[in-house]
């Protein structure tokens, strides 16, 4: 009997190797940006992928406030949340959301890529946002991403 020569190989919580990655969101497209960091929060960028298992990095995205979506998107569309009680959905266009708290935007659009399960909510813990250039995070020695 021969052996197969490909079998599907499950990562193990012990052989993992977390690393911390840094991005600049300094002129850089919302959409492009938020999928290349949902990707390696996933751990999708690693050979050892697994689905079912939380096997991604750790993210910190620094200067949320100046990033970029193209064309009239800032002014033009619209992100919804619903407060939870009847008639609570409200609007606000992403200039709206920059002013107020600018890491909700990039919080809000890499946790719609991320899985819908406890899995997702493990994984979108990994990321950190910060408003501005500073972040409490040196000490991990994050190396650039994009």
């Amino acid at each position: 009997m021969q052996s197969r020569s490909y079998s599907t190989r499950t990562v193990k919580e012990s052989e993992l190797k977390r690393e911390w990655f840094i991005v600049d969101a300094e002129g850089k497209t919302l959409g492009r940006m938020t999928s290349k960091i949902a990707s390696v929060l996933r751990g999708k960028h690693k050979p050892t992928f697994t689905p079912n298992a939380d096997c991604g990095d750790f993210v910190i995205v620094i200067n949320s406030a100046k990033v970029r979506m193209t064309g009239k998107k800032m002014t033009d569309r619209f992100l919804v949340r619903y407060t939870g009680y009847p008639g609570g959905q409200r609007h606000a266009t992403p200039k709206e959301i920059i002013e107020k708290n600018a890491n909700k935007l990039i919080e809000h659009s890499v946790k719609g890529m991320l899985p819908k399960s406890p899995l997702g909510n493990q994984m979108f813990r990994k990321l950190f946002v910060y408003e501005g250039a500073e972040h409490p995070h040196l000490a991990q020695k994050p190396k650039q991403l994009i």
